[in-house]
């Protein structure tokens, strides 16, 4: 056996045939996968496939099962000869109906209650994200409709419950979680967590009006959903903040300073020029100038999508117009307060502003994030102040941009330095017209999940073992999302190229 070297962990048999080597595993396998073995032959090295065991519930713990989802991982899987990604495609597009998802009837109606993984309290944001990719396949699966269907009644239930309020409890938990109780705000017992964030609001209008032109369905569109409207509606006009500082504040007795706002529960001042306050930005952190700008984008296009609703179902012309007047007015806010002119990219969008002048230039790693409004919608993706800004928040210009040895990425202060998150680098890809671009960012992806078919909240950008949340369901579906846009998009060689 001279120049021939056989390098695997665990045990193996050799068999040997003719001039060809086989390996074969006779240890039993774990839910992780073994390292790949490799063969190094007369200086060659030959890789061979690792059997990948899957990670998902087994099937009589699974929460909710979908037959057309079912469907689209065997026909996925068949096209990926990549066997990493392969494997994580699987673990990954069904998480959120593994492991989060809570459907019953509630007076004869559908309701479901979406977890967002290891905090059992149902996120607006997070739940309208973790179905997003299912509405694709509803037309093929009525009990899969009608779980959609469940997630945007319970989504405006919760509005309805307290528009300000970020996350709600599952009126069915037996043990939930009241650890915030004792915020300094407005609390209720149905509330997990009371941080208005614009997109908070944004997500359920985003997600009943994609399940509308889906499939067809207006039964949705009852008067929960006109309540739940209305109170957007003026919720948003009260945080323009143009008869004072509104109903809302808070504050938290804390040791992280991105957890409170000042000004006894105020946050900073704004001048009111018609954008939209947002205390809290997507990551549950306080925004510094509170018109959080990938927010206000995101409630410009929210209610222009309410509004078509409104007018076509509802018959509600009045109401709708109120949505698109002020959708127009935002719109034109950030036209002339949210562009700065940066000496080394050119007109970009600032992430924050105030309206007094004031910008913060960075980007934060979560959606609606600046990167991430091409994906959402918000924006166009050839609009070149965009496309600036898309260059700005990808480099070490922004301050929350880290690069390392292991991968590269936007994080943010809810992690802290060095610790990039995985949605930034799908986002990345999604808005993306460069395949090598795109098939960089997916060899990220895989390189990055510590050999444990997930994704993960954020990583350290020298060693992907150093990684926060090993339970996101967001970021899990978020990842299988990607990957089956490519496959139907034409781009499985794309995919099937990354070695």
């Amino acid at each position: 056996m001279d120049n021939k070297t056989y390098l695997k962990k665990g045990i193996l048999s050799l068999c040997v045939l003719s001039s060809t080597f086989f390996v074969s595993e006779v240890k039993a396998s774990t839910s992780l996968p073994e390292s790949n073995l490799t063969l190094v032959q007369d200086n060659t090295v030959i890789k061979t496939p690792v059997n990948y065991k899957s990670n998902r519930p087994e099937k009589s713990k699974r929460l909710f099962t979908s037959k057309a989802v079912e469907n689209e991982i065997v026909r996925v899987k068949k096209l990926l000869k990549n066997a990493k990604l392969a494997w994580m495609f699987e673990n990954c597009f069904p998480n959120t109906l593994d492991t989060t998802v809570r459907y019953r009837k509630t007076d004869g109606k559908d309701d479901t209650v979406v977890y967002t993984g290891d905090i059992h309290a149902m996120w607006l944001r997070d739940s309208g994200a973790q179905v997003w990719p299912y509405v694709q396949l509803a037309n093929q699966d009525p009990e899969l409709k009608a779980m959609l269907a469940g997630t945007i009644r319970r989504q405006f239930k919760c509005i309805i419950i307290d528009p300000y309020a970020n996350a709600f409890l599952d009126p069915y938990d037996p043990n939930p979680d009241h650890q915030w109780m004792s915020d300094l705000t407005n609390m209720k017992p149905e509330l997990h967590e009371r941080k208005w964030e614009i997109d908070s609001l944004c997500y359920p209008l985003r997600l009943a009006y994609h399940y509308w032109k889906t499939t067809g369905d207006t039964s949705v569109f009852d008067e929960e959903w006109l309540q739940a409207i209305t109170l957007i509606l003026q919720t948003f006009k009260e945080q323009q903040r143009k008869d004072g500082v509104g109903p809302y504040k808070f504050q938290r007795k804390t040791e992280r300073q991105l957890d409170t706002l000042n000004n006894d529960g105020y946050g900073n001042p704004v001048n009111p020029v018609g954008l939209i306050v947002s205390c809290f930005r997507p990551s549950d952190d306080a925004t510094t100038f509170q018109f959080l700008v990938p927010s206000n984008f995101f409630a410009v296009t929210s209610l222009r999508k309410a509004a078509e609703i409104l007018a076509t179902v509802n018959k509600e012309t009045e109401l709708a117009k109120e949505c698109t007047d002020l959708a127009q007015e935002v719109e034109s806010a950030l036209k002339k307060y949210a562009v700065y002119n940066h000496p080394k990219y050119g007109q970009i969008y600032a992430f924050e502003v105030d309206g007094f002048g004031n910008q913060y230039l960075m980007d934060d790693s979560n959606a609606p994030s600046l990167l991430s409004s091409a994906y959402l919608g918000d924006v166009d993706v050839n609009d070149p102040i965009y496309q600036n800004t898309r260059k700005f928040v990808w480099s070490e210009d922004n301050p929350y941009f880290f690069r390392g040895s292991a991968g590269e990425g936007i994080g943010g202060p809810h992690i802290g330095y060095d610790m990039v998150w995985p949605m930034s680098i799908m986002m990345k890809a999604f808005t993306s017209h460069d395949d090598k671009e795109i098939q960089a960012c997916v060899k990220m992806l895989i390189d990055t999940d510590a050999d444990t078919g997930f994704m993960h909240e954020s990583f350290h950008k020298d060693d992907p073992k150093n990684f926060t949340r090993s339970w996101f369901a967001w970021q899990n579906t978020l990842f299988g999302e990607l990957i089956l846009k490519l496959v139907n998009e034409g781009k499985t060689d794309l995919l099937n190229d990354i070695k």
